[in-house]
Formats: structure tokens, C-alpha cells, sequence
């Protein structure tokens, strides 16, 4: 519990019960889930917990770094803890999402010259049939 504390105040977060309780589950379910499989998740822990509370919350922790927004799904926004440079696969077939690690040279694309411009976020999203499906 007191790493996610840290990890929201270290992101200028002030931590609540519900902010929390959402971050330690971002932390603890590598999963890249959904609003609404965090809100299923907590609700019956928290019955004051809303799907706005959710929302609004995830918005804070990618605003402020301490998540990412992953819109790799067209048909859902998911979220990540893991806030490293990596890549994501989604499946395709059965919706999963993985982490996939990044090429060091990727990652330099950040030092290179933006045209003044300044780079806050780089997504690296790939598609197809994860391992799993493919054996089935």
C-alpha cells in the first residue's frame, strides 16, 4: 500500500481511498484494463465507488504520468501502470492486450529533433493473432 501512496504523491497526486484503490489495481493486474473491469472489480470492496469516479481518476493518473491511456481498441480505452517505454500487441481474435519490450533505438526517438516540437507521449501499437490463438 505504501508504494502506491508514493507513487501518487510522486506524481503530485493527492492519494484518496478510491484513487488508491485504483492505482493498486493498475499495479497489480498487468491486464490493461477497461473503466468498466476496474469499476467491477472495486465496487463490491467500495460501495461509494462510481464509473465516474473511475474515470475521472484514470484520466488524473495518465494526466499527471502515473498511467497510461492505451487506445489501441477501438472499441475500449484501457489503462497501464507501466508508464516504461514498451510496445502493445493486441490480439485480434481475443481481444487480449500484451506488453511487448521496445528496441533501445525506439526509444531514442525521443532524442531526436521534433521540430521544436515537445514530445510527451509515444505509443507503439501492434495488431494481429497473439501465440495463444494461433495454437487453438
Amino acid at each position: 500500500m505504501e508504494v502506491v501512496v508514493e507513487r501518487l504523491q510522486g506524481h503530485n497526486i493527492k492519494p484518496s481511498v478510491q484513487r488508491i484503490a485504483i492505482m493498486k489495481y493498475l499495479m497489480e493486474h498487468r491486464t490493461h484494463p477497461t473503466v468498466d473491469e476496474i469499476y467491477t472489480a472495486l465496487s463490491p470492496t467500495i460501495p461509494t465507488l462510481s464509473k465516474t469516479t473511475v474515470y475521472n481518476t484514470l484520466k488524473i493518473l495518465s494526466e499527471q504520468g502515473a498511467a497510461q491511456t492505451l487506445t489501441i481498441d477501438e472499441r475500449n480505452t484501457c489503462y497501464d501502470a507501466d508508464t516504461t517505454p514498451h510496445s502493445h500487441f493486441l490480439c485480434k481474435r481475443c481481444g487480449r492486450i500484451y506488453d511487448l519490450p521496445c528496441d533501445d533505438a525506439i526509444k531514442k526517438v525521443v532524442d531526436t529533433d521534433m521540430d521544436g516540437h515537445e514530445v510527451q507521449e509515444i505509443h507503439y501499437y501492434y495488431k494481429g493473432i497473439c501465440k495463444q490463438c494461433k495454437e487453438d
